[in-house]
């Protein structure tokens, strides 16, 4: 009888790393900090129990390589880093969950299981420090752009190539992790949702479709300045009125596009004071989908609604791309091995797609099959020390996780 995983352990593990690196505020495992080398140290001595190989990539990502018979891999992938005073599950579920795996497989192959199977502890996905997410992997993948990266600061003014040095990574390096992808033959992530789905459907887990693509703009509505008392109601160019006109509309727009959301996350005015008609409007649009050409309607509607409210109120309106990355959808035969996964061991499956990107999203961008695997998030919270899941399902995410591995290493197998 082949081993089985052990689930109450990772949920013993997951509460260790918190007593290690957490306070009464939450999880401080910020990317090239002390906090996460300490949960980085931590996590190598579990592995030195395995036999595996442990190294830290040229981007600084952690590798553990379980060599199998077949050089073709299995990836595993999470992360240890965390945003400030965040969640106690948010990443490192993830990696534990994996360690798990290799356990239960160096167990059941005697240290030789039929294709390799490697873990990664992806380096700074949270983005806290620097405000750019999915550091290590881009990386890896080689979509990271150097010449935005080398000019991120944190807030006491520190580059990131500077932190970077600290910890031993040559910043102008880093793209050398993309050869750690050679051998992959598929890329498996385990994830708390982060959101409500789930939790509204009752269901402990899902199977991940891919994640949204984005498109994120500031929108200036161009009005003019004039006395608020002075000035009569029919008289005035206000550049708020055309832009608070947008709020309800971005509702509309979401709710006809089948599955996407909008958000108008910032809203700063000009002159910016009590007496005056508002001059100028700053917002700031977030759309997502999992559809390019949905996306792409959205963003048309949105447009042409700026337009629209701008005549209405004699003003002008502009736009300025802030950020665009394009829908990342998984691995179709993945997804399928995810959803009976997860049928086998609690009976229900539900496939959703992902609003947050994760690291996966850079895997499958670099051409690696790659699916993802939720789990119920209670509160529909994360990036909060409330973020939580009930243990009884991160001991199913655990079992249904090891079933996908199973799956995935056969399914490997045999394309090879």
């Amino acid at each position: 009888m082949s081993p089985l995983p052990d689930p109450k352990r990772t949920v013993t593990e997951l509460k260790e790393l918190r007593a290690l690196t957490a306070d009464e505020n939450g999880a401080q495992r910020v990317a090239f900090t002390p906090a996460w080398l300490a949960a980085r140290a931590w996590l190598r001595e579990k592995l030195a129990a395995l036999p595996v190989e442990v190294h830290t990539d040229a981007a600084g990502n952690l590798w553990a390589t379980l060599r199998g018979e077949a050089e073709a891999a299995l990836l595993i992938g999470g992360h240890l880093d965390s945003v400030p005073n965040g969640g106690w599950l948010d990443g490192c579920l993830n990696v534990l969950a994996g360690l798990e795996i290799l356990r239960r497989l160096s167990a059941q192959y005697d240290g030789k299981p039929p294709v390799t199977v490697r873990l990664v502890d992806w380096a700074d996905e949270e983005g806290a420090r620097f405000g750019k997410s999915l550091f290590g992997s881009s990386a890896c993948s080689g979509n990271l752009d150097m010449n935005e990266a080398r000019g991120l600061r944190d807030k006491q003014g520190i580059s990131l190539p500077e932190a970077l040095k600290v910890v031993g990574v040559d910043f102008e390096r880093v793209k050398d992790s993309g050869v750690e992808l050679k051998t992959a033959a598929a890329y498996l992530e385990l994830h708390i949702e982060q959101g409500p789905v789930l939790l509204d459907l009752d269901l402990p887990l899902g199977a991940v479709l891919g994640t949204f693509g984005v498109e994120r703009h500031a929108i200036t509505f161009h009005g003019q300045a004039a006395h608020s008392g002075s000035t009569p109601m029919n008289r005035r160019h206000d550049a708020f009125l055309a832009a608070a006109k947008m709020s309800p509309e971005i509702y509309h727009i979401a709710e006809h596009s089948g599955g996407g959301v909008c958000t108008i996350g910032s809203c700063t005015t000009q002159p910016g004071i009590v007496t005056s008609v508002v001059e100028e409007c700053r917002i700031t649009l977030d759309q997502r989908h999992l559809d390019a050409g949905r996306l792409a309607t959205m963003l048309q509607e949105a447009k042409e609604a700026s337009e629209r409210f701008a005549q209405e109120g004699n003003v002008r309106v502009s736009w300025e791309r802030l950020w665009q990355i394009a829908p990342r959808p998984f691995n179709d035969e993945l997804i399928a091995l995810c959803d009976e996964a997860i049928r086998e061991t609690c009976g229900t499956v539900h496939r959703l797609p992902s609003g947050p990107l994760h690291d996966a999203a850079e895997v499958a961008a670099a051409g690696v099959p790659t699916v993802m695997m939720f789990v119920q998030s209670l509160h529909g919270i994360s990036h909060n020390k409330i973020e939580d899941t009930r243990e009884e399902h991160l001991e199913l995410c655990v079992t249904a996780f090891d079933r996908l591995a199973g799956k995935a290493m056969e399914w490997i197998r045999t394309r090879s």
